[in-house]
This record gives structure tokens, C-alpha cells and sequence, in this order.
């Protein structure tokens, strides 16, 4: 049985009278441990997004000195916790977002862009042996994500996005979700999730909506003000 440490929802959005699966669902409808957070944003959708899809990782890291702490867990790439413990190698950038990870090659921190749809669903995935002191990753596109099956690996999903409450308040969330090519890979991974990488995880992620949160009731604000 999945080792569920947050739920959401259904895994569907209702648009209409059409009902459509999400991105999470489509890439790891299977999967053996699962994190999930939820936060209501006093903003609409469409700024809520704005402010998530352009939200700078570096920034967030600066702003709350646990997510920084917990930068060398993998979701905050390592160029970011570089930046952050004053290192400052050639290839780091002054800002990084969501998508500026997509571009980064996997060894300093990038993830694959499996799919996007705007201010509903971002969704990134990576393929390794995450346990790993130096974390081996197999190449994988998001047209190959879904049906690699190499044992020994751990396929890893991040989605976030928003969903609107009503024309002033928006939900923000963030999943992940992990399923392992066979058990021995299941065992490393959940050793590896257990003893604190899972809560480091959840640390870093809830500090990015938060965050996002702040960024979007601002705007509305200053707006409105």
C-alpha cells in the first residue's frame, strides 16, 4: 500500500461539465509515497499563478532561514544552496524560478518539464537512485517518464498549481509523489525518505507557497490600496 503522508482532493478538476484528469495522475497514477500541501491564497487565480511561475527559489531560500538550512535536500537544486552558504561558482544565476530549473543539467539541481497548464498545473519529474551519497539519474524526457521501468530507480513528481475558490481566493497546492521500479529500490528509498529527507521535503516546499501566498495577497494589496 502507498505510504500516504498528505492527500488531495480526487486527482481531477471539474472545467464545465468536463471532467480532467491531472498531470500527477497522468505521469505516476501509481505510487508509493506521497506528500501533499494546501494553502488559500486572498488572490485570484490567474495572480496566484503569476506569482508561483515566477517566484525566485534564491529569493525563498534568503527569506526563510529553515528552507535555506534544508537547501542541500534534493527539490532545492544545489545551485540555489550554493548561493545561499555564500559559494559562488561561474554557472549560478541571480534568480532562479520553476522553470529556469528545467533548464539546468540534473547534476546541479534541474528537473524535467513533464508538462504545463497555464494557472491550472506545473509538473516536474526526475528518474534516479536519490539514496545515493552521489545521486545517479537516468536521462529521461517527459515523452519516456511514464513507462520507464529500469529497476533499481525511483521516479519522483512535483506538481503544483491552483485552483480557483472563488473570484478573490485560490487554493495553492503542491504534490509529490515517489514510486520505485522494484522493491529494492522501494526499500532504499523509503530509508532515505524516512530518515529526514521526507520532512526536509515538506519544509521546503510549504516555504515556497508560503511564499507564493505572501507575494500574490501583496500584489492584491498594493492594488487595491
Amino acid at each position: 500500500m502507498p505510504e500516504v503522508l498528505g492527500t488531495f482532493g480526487a486527482g481531477i478538476e471539474a472545467v464545465g461539465s468536463l471532467v480532467k484528469r491531472m498531470l500527477v495522475d497522468e505521469f505516476l497514477p501509481t505510487f508509493d509515497f506521497s506528500d501533499t500541501i494546501e494553502t488559500t491564497v486572498a488572490a485570484d487565480r490567474a495572480r496566484t499563478w503569476r506569482a508561483l511561475t515566477e517566484a525566485d527559489l534564491i529569493e525563498v531560500g534568503r527569506s526563510r532561514p529553515l528552507v535555506g538550512l534544508l537547501g542541500g535536500v534534493r527539490i532545492l537544486p544545489e545551485l540555489v544552496w550554493q548561493r545561499l552558504h555564500g559559494e559562488h561558482p561561474p554557472t549560478v544565476p541571480d534568480r532562479l524560478t520553476l522553470h529556469d530549473t528545467t533548464k539546468l543539467p540534473m547534476r546541479d539541481g534541474g528537473w524535467v518539464l513533464l508538462g504545463e497548464r497555464p494557472e491550472e498545473e506545473l509538473a516536474l519529474g526526475l528518474v534516479g537512485k536519490f539514496w545515493r551519497p552521489v545521486i545517479e539519474y537516468a536521462e529521461v524526457d517527459a515523452t519516456a517518464f511514464e513507462d520507464f521501468d529500469e529497476p533499481g530507480y525511483a521516479k519522483t513528481v512535483y506538481a503544483l498549481g491552483t485552483r480557483a475558490l472563488d473570484d478573490r481566493r485560490t487554493l495553492l497546492w503542491a504534490t509529490m509523489r515517489t514510486a520505485s521500479t522494484d522493491e529494492h529500490a522501494r526499500a532504499w528509498f523509503r530509508r532515505y525518505w524516512t530518515f529526514g529527507v521526507g520532512y526536509g521535503a515538506h519544509v521546503l516546499v510549504h516555504g515556497l507557497l508560503d511564499f507564493v501566498r505572501e507575494r500574490a495577497e501583496r500584489e492584491v494589496s498594493a492594488t487595491s490600496g
